[in-house]
């Protein structure tokens, strides 16, 4: 059984620092488990994704050919980021365990998606490249439900109006609990949401874990609303602490 090591700090959505994870103190038992791994699953796409966004001005320069930015070690630097951040070292996880299990399709889905991509970020004359750290967090999404979705799912999901890409729509779950708990005036900043609930007609514990908007997210997501960014989209309009994403993970019974 993996420690629980999970505390209280900040959140961000989008910042090139990684964010912390936040626990509540009222799980017991199997649900602890069960929540330590869904907050370790999150831990680990921030710590990739953090890696993606500090190295944006790299991947976007159009006079450097190899960004020397494979999946090894993207990956490496993911660990780095992730055992700072939670105390925990994947390679002294149990491989048998449930959480080193899907840490270890995680972790091979970073690599996978970085080594799929090299010819996007290496390409020379052409600035933005369109490899932000939404797009990266949700293929590595797509290649962990491809290796482990038997067991699990993780999705980066929002509000409706901060949705952009259709695949990231909340279900009707996600939509449920974003609006009458993680938007209540009432809920405490920063805390997470989980629940024994059915995904899939499968019985399952999902976690919700919210990312609110920092100063670097307002560049794309901020305002004047309707302007369009770097990206080509519209602007929505968010502001400084708006909850602007949701990390969901699903674990089947």
């Amino acid at each position: 059984m993996m420690r629980s090591v999970f505390f209280q700090c900040r959140h961000t959505f989008g910042a090139v620092a990684l964010a912390c994870i936040l626990a509540v103190g009222s799980a017991h038992g199997a649900e602890q488990d069960d929540l330590d791994v869904a907050l370790g699953l999150s831990g680990m796409l921030r710590a990739a994704r953090t890696v993606i966004a500090a190295n944006q001005s790299r991947i976007n320069d159009p006079t450097i050919g190899d960004k020397e930015l494979t999946g090894e070690a993207v990956l490496a630097e993911a660990l780095r980021n992730f055992t700072e951040a939670t105390g925990i070292k994947p390679n002294e996880i149990d491989s048998k365990s449930r959480f080193g299990r899907l840490l270890q399709a995680q972790m091979a889905a970073v690599r996978t998606v970085m080594d799929e991509n090299q010819r996007t970020i290496n390409r020379s004359g052409v600035g933005f490249k369109g490899f932000v750290p939404a797009v990266f967090g949700r293929l590595v999404n797509e290649e962990f439900l491809r290796l482990a979705g038997t067991e699990a799912r993780v999705k980066v999901t929002a509000p409706p109006r901060f949705v952009r890409n259709r695949k990231a729509r909340p279900d009707g779950w996600e939509l449920a609990a974003i609006e009458e708990r993680l938007m209540s005036p009432q809920w405490e900043k920063g805390a997470i949401y989980s629940a024994e609930a059915v995904d899939r007609d499968r019985k399952a514990f999902r976690v919700l874990v919210p990312e609110y908007y920092s100063e670097g997210c307002l560049a794309c997501h901020g305002t004047p609303k309707g302007e369009k960014d770097i990206t080509g989209y519209p602007k929505e309009g968010g502001k400084l602490g708006d909850l602007g994403g949701v990390i969901s993970i699903t674990l089947y019974r």
